[in-house]
């Protein structure tokens, strides 16, 4: 299969910088009418598709409020990741694992190996084993033309402990994330497949994201009170990758489909003007076209 960094650049191409989160919340089923449960969430996600896949690059379910609900919650999240991908929308399944050795292998072939009917086009992880301890998650996407967002600058409070902590060589640790990922990523063209999470809350923070080559996943906006037009102090002025995500902001607008898509529209036309100009398929190449993507570390 293409490489995800291709497939993900072409999608924005086409259908614009946003991702749409699928959380189906207890609280957003009850605003919605739906009882707390696998029917619930079965009518919602529906809902969610028939209203948005056509036209939204990718979503992301949080696996959470699936796994909540047990194996027939889980049916649910494998329908709607089948449903997403007939509709053309790549999808990006919001899991944050992180392992080592068999586990985390075990992880990249629930997720990544297209033989799963959890097979997503790729999956959140968390670093905080060590960089090099995703590295089978990293290999198996790379194999399969899937992707790995790699947690580097969240929004919530307890983050910036972990995350803005200094390294021997005095890297945060977020940066020291950012240029592992860059490492994964070099010499991929249009975009690596390896992308790193920054909160599109988090402000200003001073790390480089210059040499990443791979998409930037900014959740947040909206509920969480990020703004498109806050993208770019997180980001700077290279804004060459950027993915801003909402999720409750676009889906408390239903169960309306019509008001489904209103919101996605006046959200993905705020994105579209704060990125104006840098979306990815406009940035220059950083390399030769006729390199491929190889997944090698250089």
């Amino acid at each position: 299969m293409e490489a995800f960094g291709a497939r993900l650049s072409a999608a924005m191409a086409e259908r614009g910088p946003l991702c749409v989160g699928i959380d189906p919340h207890p609280g957003l089923l009850r605003a919605w009418g739906l009882p707390d449960d696998a029917d619930g969430l079965e009518s919602f996600n529906r809902t969610v598709v028939d209203a948005l896949g056509g036209d939204v690059a990718i979503f992301k379910p949080q696996s959470a409020f699936y796994e909540r609900h047990g194996a027939s919650g889980i049916a649910v999240l494998e329908s709607t990741i089948r449903h997403l991908r007939r509709a053309g929308a790549l999808v990006l399944l919001d899991v944050k694992r992180g392992d080592i050795g068999s586990t985390i292998q075990a992880y990249a072939d629930a997720y990544l190996d297209p033989s799963s009917p959890l097979c997503a086009d790729a999956v959140t992880a968390s670093p905080y084993l060590g960089f090099g301890a995703l590295r089978p998650m990293i290999d198996i996407a790379l194999a399969y033309g899937g992707g790995v967002f790699v947690l580097a600058l969240t929004s919530n409070p307890e983050g910036p402990s972990v995350q803005h902590a200094r390294t021997a060589d005095g890297r945060t640790v977020a940066q020291l994330m950012i240029d592992e990922v860059a490492q994964v990523n070099a010499g991929a063209y249009p975009m690596g497949s390896i992308g790193a999470v920054v909160g599109a809350t988090v402000g200003a923070t001073g790390e480089d994201f210059t040499s990443i080559n791979g998409p930037l996943l900014a959740p947040g906006l909206g509920a969480q009170g990020g703004t498109a037009a806050g993208l770019r102090q997180v980001f700077g002025p290279n804004l060459s990758g950027v993915l801003p995500s909402a999720s409750r902001e676009i889906l408390s607008a239903g169960p309306d489909p019509a008001a489904l898509r209103a919101a996605t529209a006046r959200i993905l036309s705020a994105c579209r003007d704060a990125l104006a100009d840098t979306t990815v398929d406009q940035v220059r190449p950083m390399v030769d076209p006729g390199v491929a993507e190889t997944g090698v570390d250089r």
